[in-house]
C-alpha cells in the first residue's frame, strides 16, 4: 500500500495523470544498424527487449528507452525542421499523451510489462552525426527515460503506458 505523501510537493508529485499510449517501438539488433520497428515486442524481467542487442544480464537501469512524440516534435522545431524519424534517437519505444518525467522514480505499466524509471535519456555525441550541427544541445533535456523491467510482458503498438500507483 502507498504511503501517504508527506510534503505538499509530494502531494502534486502523486497527483492524477492520464494514461499515455504506445505509438511506435524499435528495436536495434546491433550498433549502428537502423532499428527494426514490429508492432510488438516482448520485454524480458531484469534483462530487456527480446531482439534489442542492449539487452543485459546484469539487470542494468537502461533495459528500455522511452521518449515522448511531443519531445520529438520539440528537438524537430529546435532544429529548424518538421520531424525527426524515431529511428534516429534509437530509443525503444514512442509515447504519446504522457510526460515521461513525470514517472520520475515510478513504476508504471506499458501493455502487460511493469517498468520502473531509472532516469533521465541523455543525449550522445552520435546526435551531432544523426541529426547534424546543434544535434546534441537540441535533445538535451528532449531525450526521453531509460527503465528497468520489473514484470516482463508483451506490448503492442496502441497499448495504454500508465502509472502503476
Amino acid at each position: 500500500m502507498p504511503q501517504s505523501p508527506k510534503t505538499p510537493l509530494e502531494t502534486l508529485l502523486s497527483g492524477p495523470m492520464l494514461p499515455g499510449k504506445l505509438v511506435w517501438i524499435g528495436l536495434r539488433p546491433q550498433r549502428h544498424l537502423p532499428p527494426l520497428t514490429p508492432a510488438s515486442a516482448v520485454l524480458i524481467a531484469e534483462h530487456g527487449l527480446e531482439g534489442d542487442h542492449y539487452r543485459t544480464s546484469r539487470n542494468g537501469g537502461r533495459q528500455v528507452t522511452l521518449i515522448s512524440s511531443e519531445d520529438l516534435g520539440a528537438i524537430a522545431s529546435f532544429l529548424g525542421r518538421d520531424h525527426i524519424s524515431p529511428g534516429t534517437l534509437r530509443r525503444n519505444f514512442v509515447t504519446e499523451g504522457i510526460n515521461l518525467l513525470a514517472l520520475k522514480g515510478r513504476r508504471f505499466w506499458v501493455g502487460s510489462a511493469l517498468v520502473e524509471s531509472s532516469g533521465d535519456c541523455a543525449p550522445c555525441s552520435r546526435m551531432e552525426t544523426a541529426l547534424g550541427p546543434g544535434g546534441y544541445n537540441a535533445v538535451r533535456g528532449h531525450g526521453g527515460i531509460t527503465a528497468k523491467i520489473i514484470k516482463g510482458g508483451s506490448v503492442h503498438l496502441g497499448d495504454v503506458i500508465r502509472r502503476a500507483d
